[in-house]
């Protein structure tokens, strides 16, 4: 691993459960990655408070090729879902390449698809957020029919906020909106709770639970103790997408949950690259916890940045 000398924000090397890492921070927010495995993200906070994310080190399942460690934190995958070719064990071969405002971590060759998988995050100067690109990258011989599709593990204890165009008057002949049910999750469940514009997940453990949509407010939130993750993304609408048309997901089980975005279906050819960006942000929630129409409406929009040269705030996208 080599860091460049003119970095401009702080980075220490350290170590999650045994693996070593290198943590990144600037004035208002830190993000941990693993620095000789992965490419994984392990640690995320606002400056002085802990880890946002689920931690998950004695987590794993045996695959044809050894042992998938699931860690923690954030992990790149592809749909549809294989388990012989998606949970590759990734325990060695990672190259990390320092930036001057974040790390890009590129996995090893894997020896089934020939796919790179690479994580690239940058913190974004003066604001609790961070950038988050991700490639797949077809090294094999044979064109791959995959979607980009990031998973985040987080701990019990919150709400997911599955944001969905709310009921508009008049008659229309062609549907608007969809919710997907994986075979092990019941309607009846009460951690679903289904509102005019908005499906919210209560996270609590429990028997499994998935569901998905297609979420073209482009953004999906998980609230906990007063703060959200807030992860936007531009959503590919009119596009093919992976398990009956869905680019956000999330996963309930006993002892943690997932929050996943998936990018549209593509022929992936030899030597091609698809990507999947992201901005998180890190928002504190000044509503009422049980009202997430309100929460809803307070992380809609995004936080301002840089200003612009006529010296008004601008968003960034």
């Amino acid at each position: 691993m080599t860091l460049a000398d003119d970095a401009s924000i702080d980075a220490v090397t350290g170590e999650f459960h045994g693996h070593p890492t290198l943590r990144l921070e600037h004035g208002t927010a830190w993000v941990e990655v693993l620095a000789a495995s992965g490419p994984r993200i392990v640690g995320l906070g606002r400056t002085g408070e802990p880890n946002l994310l689920a931690e998950t080190p004695d987590l794993g399942w045996e695959t044809p090729y050894g042992r998938y460690e699931l860690v923690g934190g954030h992990r790149l995958w592809f749909a549809p879902e294989d388990p012989e070719r998606v949970a590759m064990p990734d325990g060695d071969g990672l190259a990390v390449e320092r930036l001057g405002d974040g790390v890009r971590l590129v996995g090893a060759i894997e020896p089934v698809t020939g796919l790179v998988r690479t994580i690239e995050v940058r913190l974004e100067p003066g604001l609790p957020a961070v950038r988050v690109r991700h490639a797949l990258h077809n090294s094999g011989a044979e064109p791959l029919h995959i979607a980009p599709w990031s998973i985040t593990q987080l701990p019990l204890g919150g709400r997911v906020l599955l944001p969905q165009p709310p009921a508009a008057p008049g008659h229309h002949v062609r549907p608007n909106r969809n919710l997907v049910l994986w075979p092990y999750t019941s309607w009846e469940d009460g951690r679903i709770r289904i509102r005019d514009g908005l499906v919210a997940v209560d996270a609590v453990g429990g028997e499994e639970l998935k569901v998905g949509c297609l979420d073209e407010a482009g953004w999906v939130a998980y609230v906990r103790d007063g703060l959200a993750l807030v992860r936007r993304f531009e959503p590919a609408v009119g596009e093919a997408h992976p398990d009956l048309g869905c680019n956000v997901e999330t996963y309930c089980g006993p002892g943690y949950l997932e929050l996943e975005v998936l990018g549209p279906l593509r022929v992936l050819e030899p030597d091609g690259t698809v990507e999947l960006d992201e901005r998180w942000e890190l928002r504190p929630i000044i509503v009422p916890v049980g009202d997430e129409l309100q929460m809803a409406a307070q992380l809609a929009s995004p936080l301002l940045g840089m200003a612009s040269p006529d010296g008004h705030a601008r968003p960034i996208p």
